[in-house]
């Protein structure tokens, strides 16, 4: 599927909207308030050790204590936290999950630093290949090109990114040198820091658009800003020659995310129904612990019997709830409640269209089959605040219940209290104020 990529950029802003099939795919927002954490490289200052949770609290500078498990500790081997961290000593940390909710950031120890074609890893010497990869021979000889193109003194590792598959040799030297160069420039850092202290952060949204999803797909990235437009255009020519001539300044007199239908788009993904073209529907509820999809058939649909009705119904719901998963980006537990199906083979088809439509999500997917109950149930991965999180807030009305107590109800309580102030007071009348 071809893609283009749109970049809207206002004060304190950026917008990114991956276009496919003509419709709106992906949307990532990031604002210069609260940029995205995961990625970023600390010293930290250890606050607290639970010895019972094995896990420690590390002051990084942020409203909130980050939270480091034992098992993101590098080579923690058997020994239990406490034997490893001592309250107030300093910690090399990265951050690999935004703060969430009451939740704080999740650090690990085990750092890397990403470049396009590959992600360094100074403290493993090992080299890794994406799963994405699955060509077994195809791994081997990336893995071959890689370790011939490595200095003799390197200690570390690297990651090998999908796009690396189709890259040249130069490229991928370039792409070695410059990770190189960058961590010994974060370890310098680092020596005699005073901690908590921001030692690296990541690219801004728009740079990492450039750097993680231009792909063979993507036919053009538009960006409606003149200067981002120019200092993507720089970056692009200094680390990713291949990518410039698809980047294009936007200079239409329509807004750019108006002229591809992405706002409208934003609004339908704030809502709890997804109207589905056979006439059916997904509802979709975002609770702290889980996500919920239910389908639904809503009006028959043309001269099938209801099996055939109901089978193209969650065929098109698993498309349509793979494509919501991205908009919205759903993360943690997932549970799909497709319409019943009584055949394992409208099961298994249904299942295997859910797969292929998920298989382009750059988010990692683990997807389990039908459960007794007639559940999928599935995880994806969550690094970073669902959409209705970045851009809501709960109600002050209903406190985020989504339901407030109906007129009769308010009616019967206004007569208790009246009542009750009655027993309590002689008054001769009484006025209410109510909505």
């Amino acid at each position: 599927m071809s893609e283009e990529i749109l970049i809207n950029v206002t004060p304190q802003e950026t917008r990114v909207a991956v276009i496919g099939a003509g419709v709106a795919q992906e949307l990532l927002i990031e604002r210069s308030a609260s940029r995205g954490l995961v990625g970023n490289i600390y010293v930290g200052r250890v606050a607290r050790v639970l010895p019972g949770m094995q896990s420690a609290f590390v002051e990084i500078g942020l409203e909130r204590a980050a939270f480091l498990h034992v098992a993101d500790i590098r080579e923690h081997g058997e020994k239990p936290i406490e034997r490893i961290l001592a309250e107030g000593e300093p910690v090399l940390v990265q951050v690999v999950k935004d703060p969430i909710g009451s939740k704080g950031a999740r650090l690990s120890t085990q750092v890397s630093v990403a470049g396009r074609l590959l992600v360094y890893l100074p403290h493993d010497p090992h080299i890794g290949i994406s799963q994405k990869i699955e060509d077994e021979n195809g791994r081997a000889a990336l893995r071959g090109r890689l370790k011939d193109l490595l200095p003799a003194d390197e200690k570390g590792g690297f990651i090998v990114r999908t796009l690396a598959e189709t890259a040249k040799e130069e490229e991928l030297r370039a792409d070695v040198a410059y990770l190189r160069h960058l961590w010994q420039a974060i370890h310098e850092r680092s020596l005699g820091a005073d901690p908590p202290k921001l030692l690296y952060q990541d690219l801004s949204l728009a740079q990492r658009v450039l750097r993680d999803m231009v792909t063979v797909d993507t036919g053009r990235v538009l960006v409606d800003s003149r200067e981002t437009y120019q200092k993507l255009a720089a970056f692009a020519e200094r680390y990713m020659p291949q990518v410039r001539q698809r980047l294009e300044h936007y200079i239409g007199e329509r807004p750019l995310f108006d002229l591809y239908n992405v706002e409208t788009e934003i609004e339908k993904a704030l809502s709890r129904r997804v109207e589905l073209k056979s006439g059916g529907t997904l509802i979709i509820d975002q609770t702290e612990a889980m996500t919920t999809i239910d389908v639904n058939t809503g009006g028959f649909v043309g001269n099938r019997n209801f099996d055939d009705t109901v089978f193209k119904t969650n065929l098109e719901a698993a498309q349509a709830i793979a494509r919501q998963l991205r908009l919205r980006n759903l993360g943690g537990i997932i549970v799909l409640d497709f319409i019943d199906m009584e055949s394992n083979e409208h099961r298994n088809a249904v299942l295997d269209e859910l797969r292929r439509a998920m298989a382009r999500d750059r988010t990692r997917i683990t997807l389990n089959g039908f459960t007794a109950l007639g559940l999928v149930e599935m995880t994806r991965k969550r690094t970073r605040e669902s959409l209705a999180h970045v851009l809501c807030e709960p109600c002050p009305t209903c406190d985020g219940r989504g339901a407030v107590k109906t007129a009769h109800t308010v009616c019967y309580d206004i007569l208790r209290e009246i009542l009750r102030e009655a027993r309590a007071f002689n008054a001769r009348e009484y006025r209410v104020l109510a909505s």
